[in-house]
């Protein structure tokens, strides 16, 4: 009989991949973990106004789909995605000035996955990216994850700053620049269309990837339009258009997708059947369906509308809330306002203090790849009703002042 040999303590299972070790979870997740409770009035998420949903017309979609053809709906689909999505996707980008056929678009597990996908297909551990300062949260995570060294572009009220592109461009030789530049997060800012044309020169001159990122864009209150970047001559072959149905039909639904050039295109492909295999069939054609039966335009020029007044009614309180010597933005669209408080103060040191006044918001701190600017901050004013803002203002002024 074969003695069983005792074990005195169980060997430690391996380590977490360093790249999980070592970046950081959602700030702003944890900060809406922390101001759960009802009464806080919540600045610091960027979620749609739930109460604009178009429950019915979702809804509706969703019975259609299912009662003509269920056994599809409930299948699995091709990673590219449903055709009859991707052509009213194709559609809809054609008619706002750029060229799109199906086959251009890849459907993504929201835009988010999109930018997932692009670092696994781009990006090499140690390969360098550009992007905006301060620049979406999520997307540096997703370069972090990637083993990405990010290096941060200096910019103003307009956003990136072309000369010191050019500048980093010549000297770090990145892989790709990141951009949002309409409505961006989390400044809400807009770069102009001279700039845009400059960005698409340098990387049709100096050999760069551009990741163009358009979850806002539709959300506008005011000002003209202004053509992406992938639209401006020289473009085509380098400059990959995000989208998004999150901010404009709802985010549940987990539907984004990404137009690129085909080698890239079928390159991130290859990478999302190694993720999710495909986007869930039944959402996609209950979307596409939506596009057929109702008029999303009219939709979001409804959401728009009442975002504007939500804007104004933050504009309005900002000057009583923040101290004396504080700046902000004025978006022409968007979610978000970016407020910068005079020295010395700290805004994430001060959101403590602030919470327990019963109102949030998010440091501006972790938006930055570089050197932060401790005393911004991100205000989201779609959520809450004009009323709830100015209740919410008050609280954030009395909670500064009591510091």
């Amino acid at each position: 009989m074969t003695a069983v040999p005792s074990v005195s303590a169980p060997a430690p299972v391996p380590p977490l991949a360093e790249r999980a070790r070592s970046i950081g979870g959602s700030p702003v997740r944890d900060i809406l973990a922390v101001t759960a409770r009802p009464e806080v009035i919540n600045f610091a998420g960027g979620l749609p106004a739930p109460e604009l949903f178009d429950t019915e017309g979702i809804a509706e979609a969703f019975r259609t789909v299912l009662a003509q053809d269920a056994a599809r709906a409930l299948q699995y689909s091709t990673t590219e995605g449903e055709p009859a999505l991707r052509a009213a996707l194709a559609d809809r980008t054609t008619i706002r000035g750029l060229p799109t056929t199906a086959d251009d678009i890849l459907v993504t597990t929201g835009s988010q996955q999109a930018l997932s996908l692009l670092a696994t297909a781009l990006l090499e551990p140690g390969d360098t990216v550009l992007v905006e300062s301060p620049c979406y949260l999520a997307a540096l995570q997703a370069f972090g994850f990637a083993g990405a060294r990010v290096v941060p572009v200096p910019g103003d009220a307009d956003g990136v700053d072309v000369e010191a592109l050019e500048a980093l461009v010549a000297r770090e030789r990145p892989k790709l620049l990141y951009t949002v530049p309409t409505f961006q997060n989390p400044t809400g800012r807009t770069l102009p269309a001279a700039r845009r044309a400059a960005v698409a020169e340098v990387a049709l001159r100096r050999g760069l990837w551009i990741v163009e990122d358009d979850p806002y864009g539709e959300l506008r209150f005011e000002g003209e339009r202004v053509p992406w970047i992938a639209s401006y001559e020289g473009a085509a072959d380098r400059v990959v258009l995000l989208g998004s149905f999150s901010k404009v039909m709802a985010p549940g639904l987990r539907l984004g997708w990404l137009r690129a050039p085909a080698g890239l295109r079928r390159a991130c492909a290859v990478a999302k059947q190694a993720a999710d295999l495909h986007t869930p069939t039944v959402n996609q054609l209950a979307a596409a369906r939506y596009l057929t039966d109702r008029d999303l335009d009219a939709h979001v020029a409804r959401v728009a509308g009442v975002y504007r007044e939500r804007r104004d009614a933050m504009l309005a309180g900002l000057a009583d809330a923040l101290p004396p010597g504080s700046t902000w933005s004025r978006p022409e669209g968007g979610m978000f306002l970016w407020a910068r408080l005079p020295e010395p103060y700290d805004t994430t040191a001060l959101l403590p203090e602030v919470v327990r006044h019963d109102v949030a918001y998010v440091p501006g701190a972790p938006f930055y790849a570089g050197e932060p600017d401790r005393s911004t901050l991100r205000l989201c004013f779609v959520t809450q009703t004009p009323q709830e803002i100015a209740e919410g203002l008050r609280r954030l002024g009395e909670g500064l002042k009591s510091l």
